[in-house]
């Protein structure tokens, strides 16, 4: 999720840890325990694009990071703050759930997490909210925010902070409930459209958890699909995208081309640009308008190529579209079931 939701969420965890014993303070350390997993960006800089793929939402995320580290730091803060009221197992539990809560919370999202890091690197996702969706954050952020106002043994305060945990965690109750509805609309119109698919990926469209978008994997490519709850019908219309793996045959093998095909879950298709370049779309992530009949880009894409040495390199393709007030309005009429 965004930086800010795991700030709020990190707060909310640390009130409720320590709140009585620490006030605002157990807020700030519990926003500090929410960020800290992000921190793993700040080696980017010294990473390539497969490595940074690779090594974002993995340590820093995983189970063992918050078992190893949360003593550590626990025992640093109860030190630092010997007269508090706080004890050592106040802060070190501050810390586990931090980190816990903000890789569960991201296991949510596409992207996938690296729990069980470093006994597997599979990247766990339960695709049932996007990476930013103002409906969970904005009334936890209020809620939790106001709390902050009063007395840190004040009931008002306690009811607020569970409240904010309470509306959160069943928002996203409801996310898994609307990605079951999605995904009985999207197996059933396939199955009268005659698709036969081996597996699918099912997620929700950017900012809320109506209105969903599929792909499904067939024998040689991939079938993509819109559908909003909110559809008067559960007709689903579905375009088809060649994968086109044979372009990579060349090139198999190599690790990084590897590591990055284990990343997507065989969720990929490939295509050459202009300039004989090969770009490798993510399709986990499907497009950014593909809802429209024009079409759209892929979320993610990766531009491959070999240099003078005959080593592969990697960048990321930004194709973002332009977000102004018709795409905003076409986006918003889509998600109330208005079809194009």
């Amino acid at each position: 999720m965004d930086s800010l939701t795991q700030i709020v969420l990190g707060a909310s965890v640390g009130e409720a840890v320590a709140g009585k014993r620490l006030g605002n303070k157990a807020l700030l350390w519990g926003a500090i325990a929410g960020t800290i997993p992000d921190l793993d960006v700040l080696l980017n800089p010294w990473l390539d694009t497969v490595q940074q793929l690779s090594f974002h939402r993995s340590l820093t995320h995983s189970f063992v990071f918050a078992v190893v580290a949360s003593p550590l730091l626990g025992w640093l803060l109860y030190r630092f703050y010997r007269n508090s009221e706080a004890t050592f197992r106040d802060w070190t539990l501050l810390f586990f759930l931090g980190f816990v809560t903000h890789a569960l919370l991201d296991s949510c999202t596409t992207w996938g997490t690296q729990l069980f890091w470093p006994f597997s690197s599979y990247g766990v996702a339960f695709y049932n909210v996007f990476v930013v969706d103002p409906f969970y954050t904005v009334p936890f952020l209020v809620l939790v925010a106001a709390a902050a106002f009063y007395n840190r043994r004040s009931r008002t305060r306690a009811l607020l902070n569970y409240t904010g945990l309470a509306v959160s965690s069943a928002y996203l109750l409801w996310a898994f409930i609307a990605k079951g509805i999605a995904d009985n609309t999207f197996e059933q119109s396939m199955q009268q459209e005659g698709i036969e698919y081996a597996s699918y990926i099912s997620k929700p469209t950017p900012m809320n958890t109506i209105f969903w978008s599929v792909t499904a994997k067939g024998e040689d490519g991939f079938y993509n699909g819109f559908y909003s709850l909110l559809d008067d019908n559960m007709q689903v219309n579905y375009g088809y995208e060649p994968q086109n793996a044979e372009l990579l045959e060349p090139y198999r093998g190599h690790p990084k081309l590897e590591r990055l095909l284990y990343i997507t879950k065989g969720y990929y298709s490939v295509e050459k640009d202009r300039a004989g370049a090969i770009l490798i779309n993510d399709l986990r992530f499907g497009k950014f308008d593909g809802w429209q009949k024009s079409g759209g880009g892929y979320v993610f894409v990766y531009k491959m190529w070999q240099n003078d040495q005959g080593e592969l390199q990697f960048e990321e393709v930004n194709n973002r579209p332009k977000v102004d007030k018709e795409y905003l309005k076409a986006y918003r009429d889509r998600i109330l079931g208005q079809k194009q």
